[in-house]
């Protein structure tokens, strides 16, 4: 049978205590893809395909969901559901850095030391939307992008606008856009998931922060880069990627 996996490297990571299935295909400067829920979808996998013949060793870490699965509101329940039991995702407390994050993180220190150029670069989407501004906490990270960033769930204002990140880590990654990291956020206008927190990456990351933000069309657009793709977004990203990576 056919998969939109076919051609992709399954392997695993490992780091404290944590292990998870990876997918890799391609060459040159490791980008990270990480998956929203419900998880590797073939909307997903068409993504990292654009970003393995941009000319990049892709990698995508199986967090949720059964890899190469199409989307269904079952299926989107389920995964759902296994996000919000999993202490490895802050879905509702505020100012704290998902313990994933440092999964990725020593996954990112990892390829990057066995591809080797001038960095790593990730996007993250939906519940992991943020995980590649928890990265920037490392200076190997020179490339985030944060599509429609949802965590914590936007359950009231405070939450709608944090950014899943600890005062320490939100310290660093301040400084590094101080310093000209820059970061790409995409989303939707009227994403309700999304709450207000482009505004509160402008008030952090000032001039480093390049948002795109679509007009919505229905109240269901929410995956820039996969199940409601926007193919000129898609193709700013693999430019950003391009422009610090190559």
């Amino acid at each position: 049978m056919t998969s939109v996996l076919d051609g992709w490297t399954r392997g695993s990571f490992s780091v404290g205590g944590l292990t998870r299935d990876t997918y890799r295909k391609g060459s040159g400067p490791a980008v990270i893809v990480v998956h929203e829920i419900p998880g590797i979808t073939p909307a997903v996998a068409r993504f990292a395909e654009d970003v393995v013949a941009r000319g990049f060793t892709v990698v995508m870490p199986d967090l949720v969901g059964t890899p190469g699965k199409a989307v269904s509101g079952g299926y989107i329940g389920s995964s759902m559901l296994k996000v919000c039991i999993s202490r490895e995702f802050t879905t509702m407390a505020m100012n704290k850095t998902s313990p994933i994050i440092s999964w990725l993180r020593a996954l990112a220190r990892s390829l990057h030391n066995e591809v080797g150029g001038k960095g790593v670069g990730a996007v993250g989407m939906c519940f992991s939307g943020g995980f590649a501004l928890g990265m920037m906490v490392d200076d190997i990270m020179v490339a985030p992008v944060l599509s429609q960033p949802s965590l914590p769930f936007a359950v009231g204002r405070k939450r709608a606008g944090d950014l899943n990140l600890s005062p320490d880590d939100a310290l660093v990654i301040k400084r590094r856009a101080s310093e000209g990291c820059q970061v790409l956020g995409l989303r939707f206008d009227k994403d309700k998931l999304v709450g207000d927190r482009f505004s509160t990456l402008r008030d952090m990351l000032g001039d480093a922060f390049i948002a795109i933000e679509l007009p919505s069309k229905d109240k269901k657009d929410h995956s820039v880069l996969t199940e409601q793709r926007d193919d000129a977004a898609v193709v700013k990203v693999l430019d950003f990627f391009a422009s610090k990576l190559l």
